[in-house]
C-alpha cells in the first residue's frame, strides 16, 4: 500500500486457482464455429473435387466413346458415307444410332458426314418419293418411338451445324438456290423434307426445336446471312424461308401437342424483331397473310404484353432496337389481316394493345416526316431536336417501314374495327334505357383511345388527323360515347375496367385525349354552313354541352387537382421514348389539347353566337383568383397561361392592366423623366414617326412621347401634348399605314385587313416597317390607353374557294389541279410546289383534304410568316409575350382597338363630372341638372352614330370608348361651362376641348338647335389642336 522503497514487481498469484491464458466463453464459442466451418468446407471442397473428377472421367470415357463409335461408324458406311444406301435410314440400322451419338458440330468431319447424309436422303426421297418409309420401313406404327427420337435428333442436328458454322456458310445462307448442293442448302432442305405437312413426326420436331430455342438459333443464322446478301427481292424461295414457313404455320395445324413455348424463345420475339423481315421473306409474308397466322401470334404477344420489353432479344445495332422491328413488322402483315372479311374485333383490339405498348418505347417520328414542306411556324407544342434527340434516332428504313405501315387504309379498318362493338352498341340502345358501357364496349373504345394517344404523340400528325378527322366515325362514335358517360356518372366504371389507367385516374382522360385534337382538326377545315346550319359533325346543343365537359374538366386538372407537369411528362412530350401512358402525362396532354379544342370554339362562338359567353367561364373565379393571377408559381396564374378563357375577359384585361402598371413602377424614374419629343408633319406621319422612333433605345420607347404637329403650312399647330396630341397622332398614324394605299397591307372582302405578302416589292424596308407597327402600338397600349387598329380574320377568307373544292360533287381529278400554288403579286407570277414533286401531283378525291390544308398552310403561314413575326416582335419589345398570350385573336383585337360597341351615352353620362356652374344642383327633394346639360346629353343621344364616334374623338382623342366603359376612363369626362356671362359673343363662340383632360368647354348655348349646330361644326370641322 506504501512505498517501501524495493523498485521490482513481485509475481501475482490468483489464489482461485484459474490460469491468467484461460479464454472467455465468447471467444471459445466463435473459434469452435470457426473449426466447424473449415470442416464444412473442407468436405465441401472434397465433394467438389469427386463430383468434378466424376464429371471429367465421364466426359472423357464419353468422348472416348464417340472417338471409338466415330471409327467404326468410318469403317462401316466411310469417312464420307460411301458405303450408305437406302437401308441405312431404316430402323434396323445402326447408321442413325452411331451418327447422332458421336456427332458434335465442330468437327470438321462430322459436318462433311451429316452433309452427305443429307444429300443422300435427299437423293433416297426423290428416287422412292416416300420419306416415312425411308425411316419407319413397312410398319411406323411399330417404330414410332425410334423413328421420332431419331428424325428430331437429325433435324436438330442439321439447324445446329448451319448455326454453329454460319460465319464460313454466310453467302450460302440467304442466296437464291442456284447450286443446290451448297452445304447450307443441303442441310436446310433436309429440314424441310422433315418438315413437310402430313408426316406424323412434325409436331415432335417442332416440339423439340422449341424446347432447345431453335429459333434463337435461326435469328442468329438469318442476321450473318443479311450481311452478305444483296438487297434484291429473290426470284425463288430460299431455303431458310421455307423453313421458317414451315414452323411458323405449324400453329394452325391440328391436333397439335407442342410445349407452351416460352416468350423468350417464341417466333414473335425472335423472328419478327427481325429488321425488315418481310422484305427478307417475302413468301413468309404470302403464307401469314393465307394463312391467318398474324392473329395467333398477335394474340400470343398480348397476353403478356405489359411484360414483353423483358423478352426481347438484344438489339441488332443501337438505331435498330428490336422493339422498333417488331412494331415494323406487325404493322406491316397486320395490314393483310385487317382486310380480311373475318377479321374480328377481339383481333383489333389485340393488335392495338401491342402496338401501344411498342410505341410507346419509340422516340418521336414527328419532325422527319418529310413529305410536308416546312413552310408552318413553330407552334406551341413544337420541339426543336436536340443532339441528345438526335442520337435516339431510328434507322431511316425501319422508320419509313413504321410510317408506312400506318398509311390511312390501315387507320381505317383498325378504328373500324376497334369501334364495331361501340357503333352496335349504340344502335341497340336506341329504343332501350342507357345503364352505362358494357365491358366489351369499353375495352374497345379505351383500347383505341389508347392506341391513338400513343399514335398522336410519336408519329407525324398530319395525315393521321386527317384520315380520322374526315374518313372514320371517331368523333360522333366517342363524343356520343363521353356524353352518355358524363350524363350517366359512368366514369368511374371506366378507369376501372381500363388497363391502361390507374383506379384513381379520371376515366373521361383517355377519350378526351384523342377526341380533342380530332374534333379540333375537324373545324380548321369545316365551312360556316357546316358548322352552323347543316350542324355537322356534331348538333350546336352537343356543342354546349361538350363545352360544359371540357371547362369542368380543365378546371378539375388545373385548379381542383393540379398537377405540375413533371420531367418526365414533357420528356414524353417532346419526342423522349418515355412512357406516355402514366396518368401524369395523360394529364399534361389533356390540358393542352381541350384548352386548344375550347379555344377554337370560343372563336366559333365570337363569329356567330350560339351559347353564353359565360358557358366558357368557371364559376369560381373571384377577386381573390384575380388577385393570385399575377402572382407567378400560383394555380390562378397557371390557368392564365394554360386556358385563359377560364377567366372573363374584362377580368383579364384587369389583369393585363395591372401588370401593365407593375411594368411601369418596375421601370422607375427613367420613364418619369425621360421625354422625347416628336416633330411630325400631318402629310409624312408615317414617315416621320418611322425615322423618328427608329432612332429611340428601348429604355427611350419606355418614357414619355410627347407631339406636336406641322400643318402644311409648316405651322406648328396649337395646343401642348398632355397626352392628347399623342392620342390624335396614334389614330392618324395607324390609318395612314393600315391604309391598302401604302401597300403593307391588303383587304379582304369583308374589309378586314392582312399583311401583304408582296410588301416587299412595294418597300425595301417593309419588314422594319413592321417592327415598328408593332412597337407603335405597344407603346400606346403601355400608357393606359385604347386604339383603334384593324385586324383581320384571313384564314376563313383564304379557304372559301378551298371549300369549293371540298364540296365539289364531280370528280375532283377532272379540275386539272396540282399540288402547287400560283402566286400574282402587282402583275408578277410565281409558281411555288407544296410538296417536292407536287408539279406531278394531282389533286384527287383522296388527297383533296391535304392539298387544302397545305395551301391554308401556305396562306396563312408561310407567305406572311415574316411580316408577322415582325410585327409581334415589336409589339413584345414592350409588352410581354404572355400577357398576350392571355387573349385570343378576337379578344387581342378588343384589347387594342378598345370597345367595338357604338357609343353608351348613358354609361358616359353616368360617369361624367361638371365643374364652373354646370356642377348639379340640389333642389330641395329632387336632384336636377342644368337646363344647357339637359340639352346637351339630348343632342349627343340624337346623334348618328358615326357623330357620336366623332364626338368621342373630338374630347378624347379616340373614337372607342374605354373597353371596360367609361368608368375606366382617366381621367373622367368633364363638362366645362365656357363662358361666365351668356352674352351673345359667349354663345357665338364654339365648344372646345382638352383631350389631355377629357374636358369639353361647353358655352351655355339657350337652344338645343343652337348646341346642336355649334356642336356638329365643331366636331367636323377637322381643325386639329386649334379648338383645344
Amino acid at each position: 500500500m506504501f512505498f517501501t522503497g524495493d523498485s521490482s514487481t513481485r509475481k501475482r498469484v490468483d489464489l482461485g486457482g484459474r490460469s491468467s491464458k484461460e479464454r472467455d466463453r465468447q471467444k471459445l464459442l466463435e473459434q469452435t464455429r470457426l473449426e466447424r466451418n473449415r470442416r464444412l468446407s473442407l468436405r465441401q471442397q472434397n465433394f467438389a473435387a469427386l463430383k468434378i473428377q466424376k464429371c471429367f472421367r465421364g466426359r472423357k470415357a464419353s468422348e472416348a466413346a464417340r472417338f471409338r463409335v466415330r471409327e467404326q461408324f468410318h469403317d462401316t458406311y466411310g469417312k464420307h458415307c460411301e458405303k450408305v444406301d437406302r437401308h441405312c435410314f431404316g430402323p434396323d440400322s445402326e447408321f442413325f444410332h452411331q451418327l447422332l451419338f458421336f456427332y458434335n458440330a465442330k468437327h470438321i468431319d462430322d459436318f462433311s458426314v451429316l452433309v452427305e447424309a443429307c444429300r443422300l436422303l435427299r437423293k433416297f426421297v426423290q428416287e422412292n418419293g416416300d420419306i416415312l418409309s425411308i425411316f419407319a420401313g413397312k410398319d411406323y406404327l411399330l417404330n414410332k418411338a425410334l423413328v421420332d427420337y431419331r428424325v428430331k435428333k437429325f433435324a436438330y442436328a442439321c439447324i445446329q451445324t448451319v448455326h454453329h458454322n454460319r460465319n464460313q456458310l454466310r453467302n450460302q445462307l440467304l442466296a437464291a438456290p442456284v447450286n443446290p448442293n451448297t452445304p447450307a442448302t443441303v442441310l436446310l432442305d433436309t429440314i424441310v423434307f422433315l418438315l413437310q405437312p402430313g408426316l406424323p413426326w412434325v409436331c415432335k420436331i417442332v416440339g423439340y426445336f422449341l424446347e432447345r430455342n431453335a429459333y434463337a438459333l435461326i435469328r442468329d443464322i438469318t442476321l450473318t446471312g443479311k450481311e452478305s446478301a444483296d438487297s434484291h427481292p429473290k426470284s425463288s424461295l430460299v431455303s431458310l424461308e421455307h423453313l421458317l414457313s414451315l414452323l411458323s404455320s405449324h400453329v394452325g395445324e391440328k391436333p397439335c401437342c407442342c410445349p407452351r413455348v416460352d416468350p423468350n424463345w417464341s417466333f414473335s420475339s425472335q423472328i419478327l424483331t427481325l429488321p425488315l423481315l418481310w422484305q427478307t421473306f417475302p413468301y413468309l409474308k404470302e403464307v401469314f397473310a393465307r394463312w391467318g397466322l398474324i392473329g395467333h401470334y398477335i394474340h400470343q404477344m398480348a397476353s403478356c404484353v405489359q411484360h414483353y420489353a423483358n423478352v426481347l432479344p438484344k438489339d441488332v445495332t443501337a438505331d435498330i432496337p428490336g422493339y422498333a422491328c417488331l412494331l415494323g413488322n406487325v404493322l406491316e402483315i397486320s395490314r393483310t389481316a385487317l382486310s380480311q372479311p373475318d377479321c374480328s374485333s377481339e383481333l383489333a383490339v389485340d393488335l392495338a394493345s401491342v402496338t401501344t405498348f411498342l410505341l410507346e418505347l419509340l422516340p418521336s417520328m414527328k419532325l422527319p416526316h418529310r413529305d410536308i414542306k416546312d413552310s408552318a411556324t413553330l407552334g406551341d407544342d413544337d420541339v426543336v431536336v436536340s443532339d441528345q434527340e438526335i442520337e435516339l434516332a431510328l434507322n431511316k428504313d425501319v422508320e419509313k417501314q413504321i410510317c408506312d405501315a400506318i398509311d390511312p387504309r390501315f387507320l381505317l379498318q383498325l378504328v373500324f374495327h376497334l369501334l364495331a362493338n361501340a357503333l352496335f352498341g349504340q344502335i341497340s340502345r336506341v329504343s332501350g334505357p342507357y345503364d352505362g358501357p358494357d365491358d366489351k364496349e369499353v375495352k374497345a373504345v379505351g383500347t383505341a383511345c389508347a392506341f391513338l394517344h400513343v399514335t398522336f404523340n410519336t408519329l407525324p400528325l398530319e395525315q393521321i388527323m386527317t384520315v380520322l378527322a374526315y374518313r372514320t366515325e371517331l368523333v360522333p362514335v366517342l363524343w356520343s360515347f363521353i356524353k352518355k358517360c358524363h350524363e350517366n356518372q359512368k366514369w368511374s366504371s371506366f378507369s376501372e375496367k381500363l388497363a391502361y389507367l390507374s383506379g384513381d385516374a379520371p376515366g373521361w382522360l383517355l377519350p378526351l385525349a384523342v377526341f380533342c385534337p380530332v374534333y379540333k382538326h375537324m373545324l380548321t377545315i369545316i365551312d360556316n354552313e357546316e358548322f352552323y346550319e347543316q350542324e355537322k359533325p356534331l348538333s350546336l346543343k352537343d356543342i354546349r354541352c361538350l363545352i360544359v365537359i371540357l371547362r369542368q374538366a380543365l378546371w378539375q386538372l388545373l385548379w381542383v387537382s393540379p398537377t405540375a407537369p413533371s420531367n418526365s411528362a414533357k420528356h414524353a412530350a417532346s419526342g423522349h421514348a418515355t412512357k406516355r401512358h402514366t396518368v401524369e402525362f395523360i394529364q399534361y396532354r389533356v390540358t393542352i389539347v381541350a384548352s386548344e379544342l375550347l379555344s377554337q370554339l370560343q372563336d366559333w362562338n365570337n363569329r356567330r353566337q350560339f351559347t353564353p359567353p359565360s358557358d366558357f367561364h368557371a364559376d369560381a373565379v373571384n377577386d381573390y383568383f384575380i388577385s393570385q393571377a399575377v402572382i407567378e408559381n400560383t394555380r390562378a396564374n397557371d390557368i392564365l397561361k394554360r386556358a385563359p378563357f377560364l377567366v372573363p375577359f374584362t377580368s383579364r384585361v384587369k389583369i393585363f392592366t395591372s401588370q401593365l402598371a407593375a411594368a411601369r413602377q418596375r421601370n422607375g424614374s427613367h420613364v418619369v423623366f425621360a421625354r422625347n419629343r416628336f416633330r411630325i408633319r400631318r402629310n409624312h406621319i408615317l414617315e416621320d414617326a418611322f425615322s423618328q422612333m427608329s432612332a429611340l433605345s428601348e429604355d427611350d420607347l419606355r418614357g414619355s412621347i410627347r407631339v406636336s404637329f406641322v400643318n402644311e403650312f409648316g405651322v406648328e399647330e396649337a395646343g401642348i401634348d398632355g397626352g392628347g396630341i399623342f392620342k390624335d397622332f396614334m389614330e392618324n398614324i395607324t390609318r395612314a399605314a393600315f391604309d391598302v394605299q401604302y401597300g403593307l397591307f391588303k383587304e379582304t372582302a369583308d374589309h378586314l385587313l392582312y399583311p401583304n405578302p408582296g410588301s416587299g416589292m412595294i418597300h425595301e424596308q417593309h419588314l422594319q416597317f413592321f417592327h415598328f407597327l408593332g412597337v407603335l402600338l405597344a407603346k400606346f397600349r403601355h400608357q393606359e390607353n385604347a386604339q383603334k387598329m384593324a385586324d383581320s380574320r384571313i384564314s376563313f377568307t383564304v379557304l372559301a374557294s378551298s371549300w369549293k373544292i371540298l364540296h365539289y360533287e364531280g370528280d375532283i381529278s377532272e379540275l386539272e389541279l396540282y399540288f402547287v400554288i400560283i402566286n400574282n403579286e402587282y402583275g408578277e407570277q410565281t409558281e411555288e410546289e407544296l410538296l417536292p414533286g407536287g408539279k406531278n401531283r394531282r389533286v384527287t378525291s383522296e388527297n383533296v383534304i391535304t392539298f387544302i390544308h397545305l395551301v391554308a398552310n401556305h396562306r396563312l403561314n408561310f407567305q406572311i410568316r415574316q411580316q408577322s413575326s415582325h410585327f409581334l416582335r415589336g409589339f413584345q419589345q414592350l409588352i410581354q409575350k404572355e400577357w398576350i398570350d392571355m387573349f385570343n385573336e378576337h379578344e387581342f383585337q378588343l384589347l387594342i382597338s378598345g370597345s367595338l360597341d357604338s357609343l353608351d351615352v348613358d354609361d358616359l353620362r353616368t360617369h361624367t363630372t361638371y365643374s364652373s356652374g354646370y356642377h348639379r344642383m340640389m333642389l330641395e327633394d329632387l336632384t336636377g341638372e342644368h337646363y344647357v346639360i339637359e340639352m346637351f346629353w339630348e343632342v349627343i343621344k340624337s346623334f348618328s352614330v358615326e357623330n357620336q364616334k366623332k364626338f368621342l374623338k373630338f374630347v378624347t382623342g379616340c373614337s372607342r370608348g374605354p373597353l371596360l366603359g367609361f368608368k375606366y376612363l382617366e381621367p373622367c369626362f368633364c363638362i366645362q361651362r365656357a363662358a361666365g356671362n351668356a352674352n351673345e359673343e359667349a354663345l357665338d363662340r364654339l365648344p372646345t376641348s382638352a383631350t389631355c383632360m377629357n374636358l369639353l368647354k361647353l358655352p351655355p348655348y339657350r337652344s338645343k338647335e343652337q348646341l346642336a349646330n355649334k356642336l356638329l361644326y365643331a366636331i367636323n370641322a377637322d381643325a386639329g389642336f386649334d379648338l383645344s
